[in-house]
């Protein structure tokens, strides 16, 4: 095989320059009118191009605003026989102290092992389908198959399970009640096991100590094993029945809060009891509308872009202000009782989670909140013709 030769690789290499030097003058740069100048140094467009209002932001934004956004796709994926994981928590996002996220995929038959954590579990079924279990501190147990659109809750402690089924088995978006979570430190009955005294494990079984003989030595996270029955031939009848709460809801079959650029679908205590500790909404918003301006007053706000594109701006008070920009993947965060809008600015309809360590959804709508304050107070303050404050919208409309 032949060498290539020195006027080869410098033709080569003044191509590549020159193809580099044409991909940047194309490429997004921070120029605004008399603002900004463009990029010399070296750059990488596609990622720039992924976050256009960092890169020409708007000129409303202002001051130090924290992080709040962090993708999936930056993170470590651990890969087992059976599946994957991958998770966001406030390691990569230090803004995020309320809640962490993992992303999962079991393949058919694949299994994330019993295990529980000291944190409640939330996850919203992105795509497949999967078996769950689970049994409660009274002895009620819980078998159920869920599906695209549906969201499970295992409440802090109670032991789990997860299995992928036909025909091409599971993935999942998860979130847990603090944000210092991390999946590898999870409770989980194969490393338990292994660090349990055979003759304590005979003791408490009542068999011999031999029984524990092929114990696996470590924790196996995820494995593949065989697939198991239909739904009706692997429910157990305990003693005490089914848990007296259903552990899984079937979100995207209520009816949504239908407005004028979208719909909303919200999930908590009131209609998801064992939901304790984290209340949902699914967001879906049309091309060139906008999820309204508002703030949440009861906690921080944790987001998961399931499909579609968005830019959001977060008003974070004494004078500052970010925009960022969302697609599928990515996870947001917005903290307590901070202003802020998402819109949709792709061409395919934009959905996205809004998640909440709380009991139940609250949020403050700003229009709702200026059409229902006396409007000669409104006008004063901010000098807009009474004739426009007069026709503010006095219900909420989630999304316009």
């Amino acid at each position: 095989m032949s060498q290539p030769s020195r006027r080869s690789l410098l033709a080569g290499a003044a191509l590549f320059t020159a193809g580099t030097a044409m991909a940047q003058d194309n490429a997004l740069q921070p120029v605004e009118g008399n603002q900004g100048a463009p990029m010399l140094g070296p750059r990488n467009p596609p990622r720039e191009g992924q976050n256009r209002d960092f890169v020409q932001p708007p000129a409303t934004d202002h001051g130090a605003v924290p992080n709040l956004k962090f993708s999936f796709a930056d993170t470590h994926i651990k890969m087992r026989e059976g599946g994957w994981s991958r998770e966001v928590t406030e390691r990569e996002l230090p803004i995020a102290k309320t809640i962490a996220g993992v992303n999962m995929r079991l393949a058919a038959g694949g299994v994330r092992e019993l295990h529980w954590h000291k944190e409640a579990e939330w996850s919203f079924m992105l795509a497949g389908s999967a078996r769950i279990t689970a049994v409660d501190t009274d002895g009620h147990n819980f078998v159920a198959d869920v599906g695209p659109g549906d969201l499970w809750y295992f409440p802090e402690g109670i032991p789990h399970s997860i299995q992928g089924l036909q025909p091409d088995g599971a993935e999942f978006v998860l979130a847990f009640t603090s944000g210092a979570f991390s999946e590898d430190s999870t409770f989980a009955i194969t490393d338990m096991f292994a660090h349990m005294p055979k003759d304590a494990l005979a003791k408490n079984f009542g068999v011999s100590a031999t029984a524990f003989d092929r114990l696996p030595k470590t924790e196996k996270f995820i494995f593949k094993t065989d697939l198991p029955p239909p739904l009706q031939n692997d429910e157990i009848a305990g003693p005490k029945g089914h848990v007296p709460q259903d552990m899984k809801f079937h979100l995207l079959q209520m009816e949504p809060i239908n407005s004028l650029g979208g719909r909303v679908r919200i999930a908590d205590t009131r209609n998801f009891p064992v939901a304790k500790n984290i209340a949902t909404a699914l967001v879906d918003v049309d091309p060139g509308h906008i999820r309204e301006i508002h703030w949440h007053p009861n906690t921080d706000e944790w987001q998961y872009y399931v499909s579609g594109k968005a830019r959001m701006t977060v008003f974070a008070a004494e004078g500052r202000a970010r925009t960022f920009d969302f697609q599928a993947g990515d996870v947001g965060y917005v903290p307590m009782s901070m202003p802020h809008f998402v819109e949709n600015v792709g061409n395919e309809p934009l959905r996205f989670l809004e998640l909440f360590r709380a009991s139940h959804y609250e949020d403050v709508s700003l229009a709702q909140w200026m059409a229902l304050t006396p409007h000669e107070l409104v006008q004063a303050h901010l000098g807009l013709d009474r004739a426009l404050i007069d026709q503010i919208r006095k219900q909420k409309q989630p999304v316009v």
